[in-house]
């Protein structure tokens, strides 16, 4: 099966749904396809949510290990993203974040889209990595 594959797959049951979106025009690439800065920033906001939790406090994203984009996301996708944490670090929590596109004309049929690993490290006031706290 390729990875490109444009077949309905299931959502994930093994991550929890952090965000959810749908797409505009005003996202528009000069294909008419959702500008893929676009889908970035928004899957560094659904990446941010499960971090936060442990780092209760300032964070930042430092690194953007992985990103894939699978299949164009279209103006009116409903976009679910699913985020799971991969590392708790002294100063840093690892994220994975998996997003499907439930189609406009496709309601209940999911596709992955996009796919990232993402890096966020808890800061102090000055923006210098703090520990995180511990549980």
């Amino acid at each position: 099966m390729s990875t490109n594959s444009s077949a309905p797959v299931p959502l994930p049951k093994d991550k929890e749904l952090v965000l959810k979106v749908i797409p505009l025009p005003a996202d528009t690439n000069g294909n008419g396809d959702i500008f893929g800065g676009w889908v970035m920033a928004q899957v560094d906001l659904a990446g941010s949510v499960l971090p936060a939790r442990y780092t209760k406090g300032r964070m930042a994203t430092v690194a953007v290990n992985e990103f894939i984009f699978k299949q164009p996301v279209r103006v009116g996708d409903i976009l679910s993203f699913f985020s799971e944490v991969t590392r708790v670090g002294r100063t840093s929590v690892s994220v994975k974040v998996e997003v499907y596109a439930e189609r406009h004309l496709a309601q209940g049929q999911y596709v992955k889209v996009t796919e990232a690993n993402l890096t966020y490290v808890a800061i102090d006031d000055m923006g210098r990595p703090r520990e995180i706290p511990k549980p």
